[in-house]
């Protein structure tokens, strides 16, 4: 499927009293993340982009699958359970960010479907090698070279402990690296780290064990042969 139909067929969301930056770049986020047209919207799972073996070899067509139609599905089905007849039903998923820290159900379910959402979207088949433009000249001024930040974003996913997310991130108008929880992200009111994500790894076991088993530097070192740096590109550019 074209990247292009795949983020015009789908709902935009916005943040209620989020920094202009969160804003901007959670339009772009928004158009990967679908909800249907009822009088009070529920959350559904995007369709991908792309083929499940769109990205092999380096992640295999079953874990696609199995990450995407299960996963990733039984988050958007479990958040709208805990958020049906709630005064958070009808709330884009950006506000129940804002309430992470106060309701474990959305924290866990809201922050699955909003990561999964950015992680589908940064990748794509024939992707890889390196950004150009304004992204390579931010990486290049926060962190000294494309090798640099690599290196950097790389330790972070191998090293955070049990499941969890690593983020390329804009906070206070410049790129940071930071890694997360379980399925917490640097938009939640309980992020160490706050800022705007523009790049995201799941490091869950799910995303990489059938390939990988507990290889989990293989996996992080493949994902860079699938970055859609375009669309981190974008999500750059909407942050600024």
């Amino acid at each position: 499927m074209d990247r292009r139909k795949f983020l015009g067929s789908v709902g935009i969301i916005s943040i209620a009293g989020a920094a202009t930056n969160i804003a901007k770049v959670s339009e772009t986020i928004s158009n990967k993340i679908k909800r249907s047209e009822n009088t009070m919207a529920k959350f559904e799972l995007p369709n991908l982009p792309y083929e499940f073996n769109a990205l092999e070899p380096y992640i295999d067509a079953r874990t696609m699958e199995i990450h995407h139609g299960k996963h990733h599905a039984g988050y958007v089905a479990k958040l709208n359970v805990a958020v049906e007849g709630t005064d958070l039903e009808g709330k884009s998923l950006e506000d129940l960010m804002n309430v992470a820290g106060s309701n474990t159900a959305v924290r866990n379910n809201g922050g699955g479907h909003w990561n999964h959402s950015l992680f589908w979207s940064i990748m794509g088949k024939g992707k890889g090698g390196a950004p150009e433009g304004d992204l390579a000249a931010a990486i290049n001024s926060a962190f000294g070279s494309f090798d640099k930040f690599k290196d950097l974003f790389s330790n972070e996913a191998a090293t955070r402990f049990g499941s969890g997310w690593a983020w390329l991130i804009v906070a206070d108008g410049k790129l940071a690296v930071t890694s997360t929880p379980n399925q917490d992200n640097p938009l939640m009111d309980v992020a160490d780290v706050k800022g705007t994500p523009i790049l995201g790894l799941d490091v869950w076991e799910h995303a990489y064990y059938l390939n990988y088993q507990n290889r989990r530097p293989d996996y992080v070192e493949a994902f860079f042969n699938v970055i859609d740096w375009n669309a981190v590109a974008e999500n750059y550019k909407s942050a600024q």
